[in-house]
This record gives structure tokens, C-alpha cells and sequence, in this order.
């Protein structure tokens, strides 16, 4: 008689165990810790209260959506492989599960192809009014969706060739479009972090202090490069102030908004002279495209030296702790100079030096040492995941690890298996994204504490959208194909993509692609690459470069001045007092090793650039075509200012080395390269005295260094 409530008690229960109340729970509080985590990613790269509002809502969005979805796939797998309703980790509802993609993979498709770029644009315009924005921004965005239009159209002509024209292939087309292209970036950049993170953390001190050194000239460089540009342009900005004729009120206004101090722009030694290339003449006709122009430019320049003295203080100080560290070895106490860089669980009162010291010589580097190793195995598990998923995945070692087998079954994915695949996916877009600070080819876009400028966070929240997607649905190809085809992910997303033959042929190229930059990564290809051709895309940090072109003695001596108190703007150029007042100031860098190539030019004084002087009708008529050219510009269309950048754009490529040897004359002919004599001494030196003609110096031939004449 109590069999049946026996058997409804043990329905109810069973019901009960499968609902997903607690599931719920679960991904609500994984949504609340992810924006929570976004707003203060946000807040440590950029200043809340003063970022405009259609500036940090799209950004947020493009961060916490990709996040979202790595959260997204562990949840899926676990909800489309339950077994009777039963299910070991969290789950959800087929419908919630489909609702969540569409609303998460929609919204990020729209800030990866048109809000962000549109917007990135509008933020770097340099106009006042948002409909001057909005119209500068289409025009910049021209160029690329005309590229993107042709591409969709070559893949519209293949879709219907396929299978004819119907709406599910015009979509398929966009996704697989997307798709494609986001995965050939990620592949490329995947394979390069997989080798550079575990590296990374190999490097014991000495060989990271090695590589700051390195890196410490050209950093330098730049930042005394961008100094003076900056000052070119304040120097010009108020030359429109001091005009009082010829500008309307809102110019004025306008005028005076670019010169008030904007909270990037940062305190620039005055003594510094102008470069005389950068010197422009204001046009006599002050128009709205010309002070955008400016607008932009300044921004750009001040946002360009707050990255270059945020990245160099950062540098000066990681080479000042790891000197520490490797001093400490004589006293066996460790004391730094700065102590707020360091982990607030080592800045506690009851830390000695002698804690500190055993904390980064003993653990840190056992500490780093596992890592290595345990990053190691991951990149060359993902490795050989991707060649094998193709060929046999049930031997993938993700597959193994995330999916578990029991008898005949056919394959569960419990809690610890979601848990597995979370890391293997967070892994992923970690080495992905680390990858986009090593390469060269972005521009000038850097993320800096607090300082980060509005195009730049609007092109990295992009290509971390751009990029997780894909990522993320190469991660479910690692599993078998019974598995892949029971998921949600895959009926959204997968079926669209397998429409055609060309997923099958990318299937097969795939681990060929990730091969490459790891392979090159590895065997430093980059680095002879460089050396062949004189630049690259990644810095090679592995050799030792020439004095006065980035070597690390250089870089040794700049730090070493930097933590004496010298101020970095004193290496970089002469000040103008120093030529005026006939001060011998000591340079920064001996004149015989101060680098060639990276040092801004110097100032020459009126009185011995007299014959350069123009004359006030030669002024007047250069302010007159300066102004006939800014009212031409202000009427030239989309394709002939495309045409300008273009030029412009070869015009300003830098020649490799390799290629300016071309055309010299052999040193049997006199074409050998001079080296300038060394300031101290009176005699002369190694290559002070090669004549121009190695004939004519026996009739009275002048030399190639000196001129003096031989008697």
C-alpha cells in the first residue's frame, strides 16, 4: 500500500534534484563577479568620472560579453550532454542556453564590426560638434567596410554557388565571414603566447634584467621624440593665440579649448628646443579642418607622452627591484627603493628584509620554475590537440581531460570537468591577448594606468570581442563530433559554418597556421628576420645590438642615470640654454657613444641660421599657399584623401639597413663610411683622415672628415 507514495516521494525527489534553481543561482553570481571585475579592469585603465558615458558603456560591454561566454561554454557542454535529466555540473534549459548565445554572440557582433570602430574614430576626430564627428568618423571607416563589402560579396558568390540564394546563406555567409577572420588572427597570435608565456617565466633575473636593458634606448628615444613633438605643437598652438585678426569668436573659443590643460597632458620642460622640421607655419586662413587637425594631433602627441613616461618609470623601476634582488646576495637583505611596487602581502610590518629575501630568492624563482613547466605542458597540450582533433579527437588531450567516459557510454561532462575547461579556455585568451602587446604593427595604441586614450580602449575592447569567439568555438572542435553536434553553440553557430566545403579545407590548415608563430617564436625566426632586413614585428631581445643603436650597455648607463635623479629629458636633447648662454652642460651620454638614429635634431640659434632667414614678402606668400592648400583640402573626397594617407604613408616607411648599402662605392674606391674623430683628442683617429680620392689626396685633396688640406 505504500509503494505508490514511496514511488511518487521518489519522483518528487527526482524532480527536485533536477531542477536548475541552484544552477541559476550559480551563473547569476558569476554574471554579478564579471561586471564587478570589468568595472574595475575599467577603472585601473581608465578615469571613471571623466569618461563619457557613450565611451565606457560600449567598452564595458565588449569586455564582460566575451567574458560571459567562457563561462557560457562549460555551461553548455554540461547542459546538452545530460543523461535522463540528470546532470553532474551547472546547467541550464535548452531554451536559456539559446537565448543567452544569440543575445551574447549578437551584441558582440555589432561592437566588433560597426560600434566600436565608428566610435574609436568619433573619440580621435578632434571636432567640436558630434555631427562634425560622426561625418569625420564615416569618412575614416570608408576604406574598411568598402573592404569588408568586397569580401562579403566574393563569399556571397561562392554561398550561392553552393547552395543557392536563400536566407540561411546570407546569414551563414556573415557568421563564417566573421568567423574566419577572427580565428585566422587568434590562430596567429595563439601561437606565439603559447611559447611566449611559458618563456617568460623561465628568465631568472639576470636575463630580465638583461632584456629591460635592452629595451631601455629605444624607449627612450621615444620618449624625448615625443617630447619635442609635443612642444612643436604647443609652440604652435600658441602661435594661433597670440592672432588676434582674421578668427570669429567660436574659433577663438575653440582655440582656447585646445589649449587648456586636459587631465593627459603632463608638465614639459620649457628648454627644450624646437626641431626645425616640425616648425609650421600657421596658414593664413584659419579653418575648422585645420584646427581638427591640430585638435588630433595634440591629443594624440600627450597621450603618446603619457604612454612613454608611464612605460619608461615603469621599466626604470622593475630594473631598479631586480638590481636590488640580485645585490642582495652580499648582505643577504633585501630592501627596495620603492616599496609600494610590491605585493601588499610583503609590505606588512612584521616582513623583515632577511623574509623578503628568502621570499624572492628561494620561492619566487621555484615558484616561477613550476609555472613555467605547468604552462609549458598546457601549450603543448593545445598543440597537440589541434593536430590531432582533425585526424582521431578522442585522443585530444583537452577531450581527455574535459570529457569523462564510463564504460559504453558515450561521454559526460560533470563539474570538474566544466571547471577544466574554463582554465583551458581562460589559458587560451590569455596567451592570445598577451600576444598583441609584442607585436609592433598597431600604431600608436598602448593601455596606461588611468591615461588610457579613448581610441586606444576602444580598439583593445574590440579585439578582445573579435577575438574570444572564435576562441572559444575552436575550443569545442577539440571534442569528439557526437559531442560538438549535441551542443547549443554548435546548432547556432556550427551548422552555419558547415554549410560549405571550405569549413573542411580550414579544418585541415588549421594546426599548419598555429604551427608557425610557434614554431617561429621558438627557433627566434624573428629575431634573423630582423637582423636580415633591419626591422620587424617583434622585438628580438635575444643579442646584444651595437652601442648607440639600442645596446645594453647604453640601456645600463640611462637606467643607472635615471635612479641617480637625473631627469630623462637631459639624455634626450641639448637645451636651448646650453647654446645660448655658452653653458657646457655635461651630456647625459658621451659624445662619442650618443646614439645616432633616435636623438631629436638640434637647435641651431638665429644668429648662425642668418642665410635661412625668410623676408617678410617670402613669409606673406608662404602663409598665402599654406592657406590656398587648407581651403583644397578642405573640398578633396573620400578616394582622394585615401590617395594622400597612401603616399604619405610610403613616402614615411623607414628604409631597412640592408637596402642603403645599395649604390655606395666599394672601400677601394674611396666609399668607405667615416667615423667621426673623438672629441678629446687632437691627433687623428681611425677613419678621421680617408680622402675622398685615394689618388687626388697625393695633389692636394681634401679629406673626407676634416676638409684640412695636405701641403
Amino acid at each position: 500500500n505504500e509503494s505508490p507514495k514511496c514511488s511518487g516521494g521518489y519522483s518528487q525527489m527526482n524532480m527536485n534534484m533536477s531542477s536548475p534553481v541552484g544552477s541559476v543561482i550559480f551563473v547569476l553570481c558569476a554574471l554579478t563577479s564579471i561586471s564587478l571585475s570589468v568595472l574595475l579592469l575599467l577603472r585601473y585603465y581608465l578615469p571613471l568620472r571623466t569618461t563619457p558615458a557613450y565611451l565606457l558603456i560600449p567598452v564595458f560591454l565588449a569586455l564582460a560579453l566575451p567574458v560571459s561566454l567562457i563561462i557560457l561554454v562549460p555551461i553548455d557542454l554540461a547542459s546538452s550532454l545530460r543523461d535522463d535529466g540528470h546532470s553532474a555540473g551547472i546547467w541550464l534549459p535548452e531554451a536559456a542556453v539559446e537565448v543567452a548565445w544569440r543575445i551574447a554572440y549578437w551584441l558582440t557582433f555589432a561592437l566588433t564590426w560597426l560600434i566600436l570602430p565608428l566610435l574609436g574614430e568619433y573619440v580621435d576626430s578632434g571636432y567640436r560638434t558630434p555631427r562634425d564627428r560622426m561625418t569625420y568618423s564615416l569618412k575614416s571607416n570608408a576604406q574598411y567596410y568598402l573592404i569588408v563589402l568586397a569580401c562579403g560579396l566574393l563569399g556571397l558568390v561562392y554561398i550561392l554557388w553552393q547552395n543557392g540564394f536563400n536566407g540561411p546563406s546570407v546569414k551563414s555567409l556573415v557568421m563564417a565571414l566573421a568567423y574566419c577572420v577572427g580565428l585566422i588572427q587568434a590562430v596567429l597570435l595563439l601561437g606565439h603566447g603559447l611559447v611566449a608565456v611559458p618563456r617568460q617565466l623561465f628568465r631568472n633575473d639576470e636575463t630580465r634584467l638583461r632584456s629591460l636593458q635592452i629595451k631601455a634606448p629605444k624607449l627612450h628615444g621615444k620618449l624625448a621624440d615625443a617630447t619635442v613633438e609635443l612642444q612643436d605643437l604647443n609652440r604652435q598652438l600658441d602661435q594661433l593665440k597670440q592672432r588676434k585678426t582674421g578668427i570669429s569668436r567660436d574659433t577663438e573659443d575653440w582655440i582656447e579649448e585646445l589649449g587648456e590643460a586636459g587631465p593627459h597632458s603632463i608638465p614639459i620642460l620649457s628648454t627644450t628646443p624646437p626641431t626645425i622640421e616640425n616648425n609650421h607655419v600657421v596658414p593664413a586662413v584659419v579653418t575648422d579642418r585645420y584646427l581638427a587637425d591640430l585638435g588630433r594631433r595634440l591629443m594624440r602627441s600627450r597621450h603618446k607622452v603619457v604612454r612613454f613616461t608611464y612605460t619608461w618609470n615603469r621599466l626604470v623601476q622593475e630594473a631598479a627591484n631586480i638590481q636590488a634582488i640580485l645585490h642582495s646576495n652580499t648582505t643577504k637583505k633585501l630592501e627596495f627603493r620603492n616599496d609600494s611596487t610590491q605585493p601588499r602581502l610583503l609590505q606588512l610590518s612584521f616582513i623583515t628584509p632577511q623574509t623578503r629575501y628568502f621570499f624572492y630568492h628561494k620561492c619566487n624563482p621555484l615558484f616561477r620554475m613550476v609555472f613555467g613547466i605547468f604552462f609549458a605542458l598546457a601549450s603543448v597540450s593545445i598543440i597537440w590537440s589541434e593536430l590531432v582533433k582533425f585526424i582521431y579527437p578522442r585522443i585530444s588531450i583537452i577531450s581527455i581531460t574535459v570529457v569523462r567516459y564510463s564504460g559504453e557510454d558515450e561521454g559526460k561532462v560533470g563539474f570538474g570537468g566544466q571547471l577544466l575547461s574554463l582554465l583551458w579556455i581562460m589559458y587560451m585568451c590569455t596567451c592570445t591577448l598577451s600576444s598583441l602587446g609584442d607585436i609592433k604593427v598597431w600604431g600608436n595604441r598602448a593601455l596606461v594606468r588611468r591615461n588610457t586614450y579613448g581610441e586606444s580602449a576602444c580598439w583593445y575592447a574590440c579585439q578582445v570581442a573579435k577575438l574570444t569567439v572564435p576562441l572559444t568555438y575552436n575550443f569545442l572542435t577539440f571534442m569528439p563530433p557526437y559531442i560538438i553536434q549535441k551542443t547549443t553553440f554548435y546548432k547556432f553557430l556550427g551548422k552555419l559554418i558547415d554549410l560549405t566545403p571550405l569549413r573542411v579545407w580550414f579544418d585541415a590548415l588549421f594546426p599548419v597556421l598555429i604551427l608557425l608563430p610557434a614554431c617561429a617564436t621558438l627557433f627566434n625566426i624573428y629575431g634573423r628576420v630582423k637582423k636580415l632586413l633591419g626591422s620587424g614585428i617583434i622585438d628580438d631581445e635575444s643579442e646584444e645590438s651595437n652601442f648607440g643603436s639600442g645596446g645594453w650597455r647604453e640601456g645600463r648607463d640611462l637606467i643607472d642615470r635615471e635612479l641617480q635623479g637625473r631627469p630623462h629629458f637631459e639624455s634626450a636633447a641639448l637645451t636651448a640654454s646650453s647654446y645660448c648662454d655658452g653653458v657646457d652642460e655635461e651630456p647625459s651620454v658621451p659624445s662619442s657613444r650618443q646614439p645616432t638614429s633616435r636623438t631629436p635634431t638640434l637647435y641651431v640659434p638665429p644668429e648662425e641660421n642668418a642665410s635661412d632667414t625668410l623676408s617678410s614678402g617670402q613669409q606673406q606668400a608662404q602663409r598665402l599657399s599654406a592657406a590656398t592648400e587648407a581651403a583644397e583640402e578642405e573640398d578633396e573626397t573620400v578616394f582622394s584623401g585615401f590617395a594622400h594617407r597612401f603616399r604619405n604613408t610610403i613616402e614615411n616607411v623607414e628604409r631597412p639597413d640592408w637596402l642603403s648599402e645599395f649604390g655606395k662605392r666599394p672601400k677601394w674606391m674611396g666609399g668607405g663610411e667615416v667615423e667621426a674623430p673623438s672629441g678629446g683628442s687632437n691627433g687623428p683617429t681611425r677613419g678621421s683622415e680617408i680622402p675622398s680620392n685615394r689618388i687626388g689626396r697625393f695633389f692636394g685633396g681634401r679629406t673626407a672628415s676634416s676638409g684640412r688640406i695636405r701641403l
